[in-house]
């Protein structure tokens, strides 16, 4: 049977699909410490100021900084030790013209001081005298309130994924829980009669499931939640049925194989069935993963990757995890690491589609080499093996050695 896509640009497909799904994103609150990966559903303000108090950021001597002007190794300042900022509690005890008051990291500078003199720039001497060796301006040392951030300021906003130091500036104000987008729940379906599981010994003719596990790990990382829902036969209404299930408990649906223009091909029937409008874009020119379907069906997106592992895996960066940001709302989506690299070997590509190439960095004489990791689409350790994958732009014919190249880390 002759192939009959109509062949789109994987940005440009994205698009179509992206343009057909509903706005609305599902909302729910969580512990902030539960929150990493989450992405915000609210902007979120600061309820007061932080830090709440100035502080010192050294240990040393709280001091009224006009009263080290001056003051040198050779031609030191001589200040009167006045006593000692209890960690964790305030100092009421406001510093006088001429003293100094020992001073920890994360104290409370005491009322009238304006700096803090560094602990290995003074030195003690007899009584209760400390000499100042080196003079300090206002607020050096020192955290003044609001610093770090202004009470009623704009701490992080809509759309954002929260990361480690995010999560901690949220406990540093004492926010304890966060509205979120819910992770979408995305149905896995693997079909076809020579697939088995992967606790199987598989037979003549038969293969282990690989695409199942790698797309849950896609949807993980991208945030979302892996919905495994087996292997199903290529039987036209066992897997309409299993599809119809697994669609309504989760909000997205991925199948994996059955894509291609074939007489035992039968995703693209199986999701026109669905719902409408249903399928939206049959092929993608790229390789590998030319035969992706996109569709809509029922307000919720379906997608039909092929079965080859490498090519489910490249359309899954493509389209998979761009989608899950979608629908939790992100605003800025996480880029995958980007690096600039030196081509190792000459690449060579048919016009009219882009082509992905799993590459191997290695670092000689001083510059970052892209080894092409070459093999057939449905060899899994071909991405094993690489380290991440370069793009032959459309209708460019081929990259050649020694020219600079975009590595995408995996």
């Amino acid at each position: 049977m002759s192939e009959m896509f109509t062949l789109l640009p994987a940005a440009e497909a994205l698009e179509v699909l992206l343009r057909a799904l509903p706005g609305e994103v599902r909302t729910e609150t969580v512990p902030s410490a539960d929150a990493l990966g989450r992405v915000l559903a609210a902007t979120l303000t600061a309820p007061s100021a932080l830090p709440s108090f100035p502080r010192s950021t050294m240990d040393g001597y709280a001091v009224r900084s006009s009263d080290t002007f001056g003051a040198s190794e050779a031609l030191p300042a001589y200040l009167a030790l006045a006593g000692e900022v209890p960690m964790g509690r305030p100092e009421t005890t406001p510093i006088e013209t001429g003293q100094a008051i020992l001073i920890h990291t994360g104290g409370m500078l005491p009322p009238g001081a304006d700096a803090v003199v560094m602990l290995e720039q003074t030195q003690p001497v007899a009584g209760e005298t400390v000499e100042i060796l080196r003079a300090v301006a206002p607020g050096e040392n020192t955290v003044a309130v609001g610093e770090d951030m202004r009470a009623g300021g704009t701490l992080l906003e809509v759309g954002h994924r929260l990361r480690p130091q995010d999560v901690g500036g949220l406990m540093a104000l004492g926010i304890t829980m966060v509205p979120v987008a819910t992770r979408p729940r995305v149905a896995i379906l693997s079909s076809g009669d020579e697939v088995v599981a992967p606790e199987l010994i598989p037979g003549p003719g038969q293969v282990r499931d690989v695409n199942t596990y790698t797309l849950a790990g896609v949807i993980t990382q991208a945030g979302g939640v892996p919905v495994p829902k087996g292997i199903a036969p290529d039987d036209l209404q066992v897997l309409l049925a299993t599809a119809e299930t697994a669609l309504v408990s989760t909000d997205a649906l991925v199948l994996s194989a059955g894509s291609s223009v074939s007489i035992r091909d039968l995703t693209a029937k199986v999701i026109a069935a669905l719902g409408s409008p249903g399928v939206l874009v049959h092929g993608l020119a790229i390789k590998p993963g030319k035969p992706t379907i996109l569709a809509v069906c029922g307000g919720k997106p379906v997608i039909g990757l092929p079965g080859n592992p490498v090519g489910a895996m490249v359309v899954a960066g493509l389209i998979l995890a761009p989608l899950l940001a979608r629908l939790q709302g992100e605003r800025r989506p996480t880029l995958r690491t980007r690096v600039t690299a030196t081509l190792a070997r000459n690449l060579a590509s048919a016009p009219g589609r882009e082509d992905y190439v799993p590459v191997r960095l290695a670092e000689r004489d001083g510059r970052l080499w892209a080894e092409p990791v070459l093999g057939k689409s449905n060899l899994i350790y071909t991405l094993i093996k690489a380290d991440g994958e370069l793009c032959i732009p459309l209708d460019s014919g081929g990259l050649h050695e020694g020219e600079p190249v975009e590595v995408r880390l995996f």
